[in-house]
């Protein structure tokens, strides 16, 4: 286009001739003629306006500094809405939220209508990133925000269980999660010296189905307590086929294994088998520590586990298994055993 205006000097060139050389509207072309306007003289000192596409284009370049990307979200305030309550108010992590959304194709569960917004995981991250959210920020995220540094303990000697099993020792199926039946417990303190309550979780290894259990004191008789409980709920046949293992830390709540693993119903059979982790390994129950850490949202440390109503643990129960995990595809820990009894697996 410079090329026609300086070519056409002294003659102005219309801009309906090149409308029709170059193939875009007037509209296109008298705003790039704006944009790279320059004032220019002849050899006789005369002035006239003429086209210099080097300051069009810089002009251009400087406006594009303050354009961003269009934000998939625009007005859709009921995707909002949704986000900002299934994070602060159900606790959700962002991965979780979007998996859910997928499941239901983006439904709103209020409208029974489709969101407007389609986003993914990365793209809701970056939104919180430049605070999109009115009311949600890092800090309400899970994982996010700032964490205190840990404080350096003393450690204490691990307590050795002499007579117990090691991991080692546990089936193959246990280990690779091939069987359904195959468990892991911890107990979750409340603020040391303060609070004697805890709670007790036990979570299967394949399917990730958890039980949350309050108990008064973080002793061998609660736990086993909890253990008869069940028993006598399932029957001891049943007992055993739910509970095939049961892993543990060598916390001194866990070193009584011959009662944990002994059936009320029956003196010569066992009810289920123990393991013992290595000390100082939580890694060797991670199923356990990252639902521990999933019951903090609820639960966060310092808080006396004594106030909790019983309603609200069973409530964190629920919501455990109800929890839309990435292992599973976005369905939760009791979609996946649904699929499992459909498919005539054998489960107890």
């Amino acid at each position: 286009m410079e090329y026609l205006i300086n070519k056409s000097h002294p003659k102005k060139i219309s801009v309906r001739k090149l409308k029709n050389v170059i193939g875009c509207s007037e509209s296109t072309i008298r705003r790039e003629l704006k944009r790279g306007r320059v004032l220019l003289r002849t050899t006789t000192w005369e002035e006239y306006e003429s086209y210099d596409a080097n300051k069009a284009q810089k002009y251009y370049d400087y406006q594009a500094t303050n354009k961003g990307p269009n934000l998939k979200i625009l007005d859709d305030y009921d995707f909002v809405e949704y986000v900002e309550k299934k994070i602060i108010v159900d606790k959700y992590s962002l991965d979780a939220v979007i998996m859910k959304l997928q499941q239901t194709g983006f439904l709103n569960p209020k409208t029974g209508k489709k969101f407007k917004t389609r986003i993914c995981t990365k793209t809701l991250y970056n939104y919180i990133d430049k605070e999109i959210f009115p009311n949600l920020t890092n800090k309400s995220l899970p994982r996010e925000g700032c964490t205190p540094k840990r404080k350096q303990r003393r450690v204490r000697k691990a307590l050795k269980n002499i007579d117990g099993k090691s991991i080692w020792e546990r089936p193959e199926a246990a280990n690779k999660r091939s069987e359904v039946g195959h468990w892991e417990m911890d107990c979750m303190e409340g603020p040391k010296g303060k609070d004697d309550v805890c709670l007790l979780t036990i979570v299967e290894r394949k399917l990730r189905k958890s039980l949350v259990f309050k108990i008064p004191n973080q002793t061998q008789d609660s736990v086993i307590k909890v253990l008869d409980k069940l028993e006598r709920k399932l029957g001891r046949v049943k007992f055993s086929k739910t509970f095939k293992s049961i892993t543990v830390d060598n916390g001194s709540e866990f070193l009584n294994h011959q009662k944990m693993e002994r059936s009320l119903r029956s003196k010569r059979k066992k009810r289920t088998e123990i393991y013992y982790c290595h000390p100082y390994s939580s890694w060797e129950r991670g199923s356990n520590e990252q639902t521990n850490g999933m019951v903090r949202r609820f639960v966060p440390k310092g808080k006396k586990i004594s106030i909790i109503p019983n309603q609200d643990i069973l409530y964190i129960e629920r919501w455990l298994n109800n929890y839309p995990r990435r292992i599973f595809d976005g369905k939760s820990s009791k979609q996946k055993e649904e699929d499992m009894k459909k498919k005539n697996k054998v489960l107890p």
